[in-house]
């Protein structure tokens, strides 16, 4: 086993060899050693304790038990054929039952030997049995190292297990991985910091979350490795964030400009809230320092990005500079271009809209207008990252909706100036704080927590399908007071057939009860065509219809105050952050406005659980919170393309104070060391290195 390394590959470990590495592959994503090192348990059972045969109860999850294999038979025909042993100690007797493996049992288990057996007890007939109970001779047991209080538990799959690769079979890969590397694994945290956060080492670490040997031994590995997880993702991310104050300059703009203050004093349709306000303080701040603004901000539904969006790009042209603002939909940059020429009005600034189906007469002309410098403002959708669009002088971007786009169509918006343009990315989606961290971490983020004034806050009901009368009810209220209804169905790829079914079948029952010619009714959903789709849409924006019947499609993108219910059909089938963006639809007028969350008779505790809380909560941060504890963090919108959270241990929900712990203490050390040359920083340079060179530090001894 000598020359084993985390990076040799994992055929090379003694009990694996070309098959099994095949499998381990294709199942776990195993190759190397590192990664098998770094496949931890996702449980551990407690092997601390020993009971007697006479503390058995049936609400045990696992028990062992020490005693005496006094008899076994073979008993049944066929399919019920079975071995039935009896074992005992000094307070009574345990029956064990085996219906596999019969000949290995035969064979290898001997009446009359002590035994340590383990597994979960049954209760029938008054006795207590195990069935294919785990069996170790007592005298091995007792010599065994290590595993002896804690037994590590492994997932697995299927095929793995008929090749012998069950939780067993990888917890003895584990034990021959660590006694051939245990020597080689240095530490990759400086001294200060173990010492500071008393951290156990590396090599103890990783020995203890396989195989502790009390739990106080497990609790410091699982603290120390979900500390380096935490810490390192900070140093890159911060490492990022420095690097790019560094490396890019940025265009100073050092007054607020005849736009910007026309703007503020006479066109303003609404006093600013105290959270805008202080956003826009911060922009200002940002873009007088001499280096490029990259800066998140983070708003609920309704809470008034766009404006200041709007006011930070009349900044940049109140300082000389074009700016422009990219959305992730034709139906949502139109919408922006209607509400920012509608805002700033036509002699204030010059602002134009580009998408993938402006004409190409219109689209050579405006390329013109935008390098001549005529169009002050440009929005549109990924039509704006084409070569062929250049501007004159580029000082602003605002993207919207940024988790859309990709890295690299974000980058392209940069390359369009010589000076790097100050970026102002914002979301609709709230963000838990845990999350901002790690998947923004490299951003400075803002946050606007308050509604505009006079906004009231949308009441929602849940309403179960016997209710369905009170919803008819509460449709034709509010359309008799000249509002429009939204009506949303699911629609979920696994079962698209099906839901459109659904849809037309609900379409059905809605002309029942809302008949021709007295209600009129869009309908809008992912098979139809973009431009009947823009059409419907467009008699709903535009109040010739009164209902909106959809698939998720309006999630993001449709604006109309005019809208007071949302209702959503099978509400259960939604994630929390969806329902919330759904509800956010509505809600954008000064009348009060009403969401209806539809769903069956029988709902999970997870369903009942997201539909109490979007009743009794508006908070978009608080829902967050929730959805991330319910979903994970993997599976909210977005972050799967982050590449930041490839989190073995970690957990965002529950190591929020070990999060604050490692981003802190990267905070401090660059602070200051900003280029980590300290020799005791000389660790995590390397790291950084490892990463520029496309290996992965974590799998370097």
């Amino acid at each position: 086993m000598a020359g084993l390394d985390l990076i040799t590959p994992v055929e090379y470990l003694k009990g694996v060899g070309p098959q099994k590495a095949e499998l381990l592959k294709k199942e776990l994503s195993i190759f190397t050693c590192g990664d098998l090192l770094f496949y931890f348990p996702f449980r551990h059972i407690d092997r601390t304790r020993f009971y007697k045969i006479s503390e058995i109860n049936a609400e045990l999850p696992f028990i062992q038990v020490t005693g005496r294999l006094v008899s076994k038979e073979l008993v049944g025909q066929k399919q019920a054929k079975r071995i039935v042993a009896q074992f005992k100690d000094e307070t009574g007797t345990l029956e064990l039952v085996w219906f596999q493996s019969l000949k290995w049992v035969n064979d290898n288990l001997i009446t009359g030997q002590a035994y340590v057996a383990f597994g979960k007890p049954n209760h029938f007939n008054g006795t207590f049995s195990i069935v294919h109970p785990e069996m170790e001779l007592l005298q091995q047991a007792q010599q065994k190292r290590g595993n002896q209080s804690l037994q590590p538990v492994y997932s697995s799959t299927e095929k793995l297990k008929k090749f012998g690769l069950d939780t067993k079979g990888i917890q003895k890969l584990q034990a021959v991985l660590l006694d051939s590397i245990a020597p080689a694994l240095n530490e990759n945290l400086p001294a200060f910091i173990l010492e500071k956060y008393k951290l156990t080492d590396r090599r103890a670490a990783l020995l203890n979350i396989h195989f502790p040997g009390s739990p106080q031994q497990l609790s410091a590995a699982e603290r120390r490795i979900k500390f380096e997880e935490l810490f390192f993702i900070q140093l890159e991310l911060l490492n990022m964030k420095q690097a790019r104050s560094l490396k890019f300059r940025g265009n100073i703009f050092d007054k607020a400009g005849e736009q910007l203050n026309t703007f503020y004093k006479e066109r303003l349709p609404f006093d600013l809230t105290g959270a805008q306000k202080r956003v826009l303080r911060e922009i200002r701040t940002d873009t007088q320092r001499g280096v490029q603004m990259n800066r998140l901000i983070q708003g609920d539904v309704g809470s008034g990005k766009t404006v200041v969006a709007l006011m930070s790009m009349l900044l940049a042209n109140g300082n000389g500079f074009q700016a422009c603002m990219m959305a992730p939909t034709e139906i949502l940059a139109r919408q922006h271009y209607e509400s920012l020429k509608a805002m700033a009005g036509a002699d204030l600034v010059q602002i134009e809209i580009l998408t993938g189906i402006t004409k190409k007469k219109e689209r050579t002309l405006l390329h013109e207008r935008l390098e001549n410098g005529e169009i002050d403002i440009l929005i549109g959708t990924h039509a704006l990252i084409e070569d062929k669009v250049k501007f004159r002088n580029l000082g602003m971007v605002v993207i919207d909706e940024q988790h859309r786009f990709g890295v690299e169509q974000r980058a392209k918006l940069w390359r369009k100036n010589v000076i790097p343009p100050h970026i102002l990315v914002m979301t609709a989606t709230p963000i838990p704080r845990t999350l901002a961290m790690t998947l923004y971490g490299d951003l400075d983020v803002s946050v606007i927590d308050e509604l505009p004034p006079g906004r009231k806050p949308i009441t929602t009901v849940h309403l179960y399908e016997s209710q369905r009368l009170r919803m008819f009810g509460l449709m034709k209220t509010e359309i008799a007071k000249g509002r429009q209804v939204y009506l949303v169905y699911p629609l979920i790829k696994e079962s698209e057939k099906l839901d459109l079914l659904f849809l037309e079948a609900g379409i059905e029952q809605l002309r029942y009860h809302f008949p021709l010619p007295d209600y009129q009714m869009s309908i809008v959903h992912g098979k139809m065509a973009n431009a009947d789709k823009d059409y419907e849409m467009e008699r709903f924006v535009s109040g010739k219809t009164q209902i909106m019947v959809a698939t998720t499609v309006i999630e993001v993108g449709v604006n109309v105050p005019n809208a007071s219910v949302m209702i959503i059909e099978n509400a259960e089938r939604f994630g929390l952050s969806q329902l919330h963006q759904l509800r956010g639809r509505v809600g954008r007028g000064a009348e009060q406005s009403f969401c209806v969350l539809m769903s069956g008779n029988k709902l999970s505790k997870e369903a009942k659980l997201r539909l109490e809380t979007m009743v009794r909560t508006n908070n978009g941060f608080e829902i967050s919170e929730i959805d991330l504890e319910l979903r994970g963090p993997g599976n909210l919108s977005g972050t799967q393309q982050s590449g930041t959270l490839n989190l073995k241990l970690a957990d965002l929900t529950k190591d929020q104070v070990i999060l604050q712990e490692a981003r802190n203490t990267v905070i401090a050390i660059f602070e200051e060391d900003r280029l980590l040359q300290k020799p005791e920083h000389r660790l995590l340079q390397d790291y950084l290195d490892s990463r520029r060179s496309g290996i992965s530090f974590d799998k370097i001894s």
